[in-house]
């Protein structure tokens, strides 16, 4: 296959680069792209990886089989178009087109069969909405679901290199006897490092922020359970790139821990831990996301709770989009356009 990945040079970017590197994904040809060139090569399988600056000419002329996004939502809006006219599949990380009617928002151990033959604009789901309905998809899978809650501790990468940077920074600030305090150019309301920050992205009139909004939009799509009652409160927490969620739920019908469980234990990119706990630390770098502290409320076979873990960069965003690669290529999407590249017309 011959791809592209615009964003190299950010936190998903290199991940992806990681990912593809990793699971052995077979590419004929990669090219790197950024908003400007940059001298300094990255580098992939061993060799070195020059970076270009993305422009629609640039991506419309590299005759790609798929392009990943891994930048803003501007630029997923301006090249995008250019991408899918030249005939490549777009997986984009950004929010641009999430929500659009008639685009697949695909988990691909969830909702493979949301993608149609001539399907070729994949968003890459919300991190935390990723994470969420990979451990409410076997519920609702055996027992239905009427109702989520979900309060999600987000690690600072969800925020990109800046947000690194800025736990990074206030990190050395404390260590060599500051404060600690937030640095003007942080992506956070208030100092990251040893607080925790209940807002991840702008409020509305209502209150609710934006990564609110999403999480409770996108898992009602994924789910395709359009009138599922979802409640979100997100916050950023100390942590590097792993996120965690404390979810609420309701069955749809009578259930219990030992069912649900079992389901759990069989879903494929899920990993149960029927004792004991599992924390982000636990995780990082890992694309299965982690299940624990299942249990029932006061007995009742409708409500439970549990506690979810998954890396924010890997299945959150970077996995996730290269999951689906590899899912149109099993189904022969690339097939005919290899075909034609290694005949050089």
């Amino acid at each position: 296959m011959r791809l592209a990945v615009v964003g190299a040079t950010g936190v998903v970017g290199d991940t992806i680069l990681r990912v593809l590197e990793g699971r052995g994904t077979p590419i004929s040809q990669l090219d790197a792209f950024a908003s400007r060139a940059r001298d300094e090569a990255l580098h992939f399988r061993g060799a070195p990886l020059a970076v270009r600056a993305a422009t629609p000419e640039a991506l419309a002329a590299g005759r790609y089989d798929a392009v990943f996004f891994a930048s803003s939502d501007d630029a997923s809006a301006e090249l995008a178009p250019a991408v899918l006219a030249s005939g490549a599949v777009v997986i984009d990380n950004s929010s641009t087109y999430r929500l659009d009617e008639g685009v697949p928002l695909v988990v691909p151990e969830v909702n493979a069969h949301a993608i149609a033959p001539g399907d070729a604009l994949f968003p890459v789901a919300n991190c935390s909405a990723i994470v969420l309905v990979m451990a409410l998809a076997p519920v609702a899978r055996v027992a239905g679901l009427r109702a989520v809650r979900v309060a999600t501790y987000q690690a600072v990468s969800g925020a990109g290199r800046a947000g690194l940077e800025a736990l990074a920074g206030e990190e050395r600030d404390a260590f060599s006897g500051g404060a600690g305090e937030r640095a003007a150019e942080s992506p956070f309301r208030a100092p990251i490092y040893r607080n925790v920050v209940p807002q991840v992205g702008s409020f509305d009139e209502f209150g609710d922020s934006g990564e609110e909004k999403k999480v409770v939009a996108e898992t009602r799509k994924i789910l395709e359970l359009p009138g599922l009652h979802v409640a979100a409160t997100t916050v950023r927490v100390p942590v590097r790139r792993a996120h965690s969620e404390a979810v609420f739920f309701k069955t749809a019908r009578d259930t219990d821990v030992a069912e649900l469980g079992a389901a759990f234990a069989a879903a494929p990119g899920v990993v149960f831990h029927e004792h004991g706990i599992v924390t982000p630390r636990d995780v990082e770098g890992q694309d299965l996301v982690h299940v624990a502290r299942l249990r029932a409320e006061e007995g009742s076979r409708r409500h439970f709770q549990l506690w979810v873990v998954g890396d924010q960069l890997r299945k959150g965003a970077a996995t996730n989009g290269v999951q689906i690669l590899e899912e149109l290529h099993a189904r022969g999407r690339f097939t005919a356009r290899e075909a034609v590249q290694e005949a050089g017309v």
